[in-house]
Order: C-alpha cells, then structure tokens, then sequence
C-alpha cells in the first residue's frame, strides 16, 4: 500500500490511475489524531472536476473518494467526494448519489467515533439521497448501482469498529 505522510509530496503527474493514488498514513478521526498532511488536499484539489462539464463515471476523484471510503478512510473520502458533489448539476442524480456517498462516510465517521445517533441521521440522509438518485432507475449513477452505494453505507455502519 502506498501511503502519504505529513512531509512527503506526490507529484500530482503520478496520478493518472486512481486505483494507485496514494493513501494516508492512517485514518483521521477527529479528536483522535492528526489530519491528512497538506499534500492530500492539494491532490484533492488538483484533480477536482471543473463545475458545470459533464461527470462520466470514472472520474478521477470520484473513484479515489469511493476507494478512500472502502479501505476505511471515511473523513478523507469526505474530503475527496465533496469536490465531486459541488462539480455535479444542481439537481442532478449524479449530485444526489455523491451527497449520499458524502453522508455514508459521514455515517460511518460517526460510528468510528462513537456518536451512533448522529450516524444514525445520516445514515437516514444517504438513503434519501440515493432515493433522489435512483428514482426511476434501474441503472446506474456515476457507475454505482442503488445495491452498490447501498452497500456502503451498510460497511461504514455496520463493519468499521476499531
């Protein structure tokens, strides 16, 4: 696993393969420990879809936030998906999904730090979202499918204890 610490850099260059986009040394958990180091966010925000063009399924930054958000790293999956969210059309599916994935991992933060009345609300958030999304759909959102962004807010609820 490649990882970023606080005083390493990665050449933004390096990225053209989310799947290989380095992750942080740990996941950040607020009050706990430290955030990601500055050159997360520079890559989160060197990579962020311009507003207003189009948002095909395989964004860079859309599959490195869902990445992010599978390996555990739910703060940072915030951090990388909200530039996903502000990019998309306004009333768009693919805005609805994002802000659903967003309030998983917001969720899912929440049970990590023992909060589970607020993971519970957002958890109940996300689902509205992904009914916003897939309403009237069978098919898929930014390449996820109702069961597959269902799924995540089920792990990040469910199977991130500490």
């Amino acid at each position: 696993m490649t990882t970023v610490g606080a005083g390493s850099v990665a050449a933004t260059s390096d990225f053209a393969d989310p799947g290989t986009w380095p992750l942080p040394d740990r996941a950040h958990v607020p009050g706990k420990n430290e955030r990601p180091g500055p050159e997360f966010a520079r890559n989160i925000h060197a990579h962020a879809p311009a507003p207003g063009e189009p948002l095909p399924a395989m964004t860079p930054l859309w599959c490195y936030g869902l990445r992010l958000h599978k390996e555990g790293f739910f703060f940072e999956a915030h951090e990388a998906l909200e530039p996903v969210w502000m990019a998309a059309a306004p009333n768009s599916r693919e805005r609805a999904l994002a802000r659903g994935v967003i309030q998983a991992a917001n969720a899912a933060l929440k049970v990590r730090m023992g909060w589970p009345q607020a993971a519970r609300r957002l958890e109940t958030l996300a689902r509205a979202c992904f009914d916003d999304a897939f309403a009237g759909t069978e098919g898929s959102v930014l390449g996820l499918s109702r069961s597959e962004a269902e799924a995540l807010l089920d792990k990040g609820m469910f199977d991130n204890a500490i």
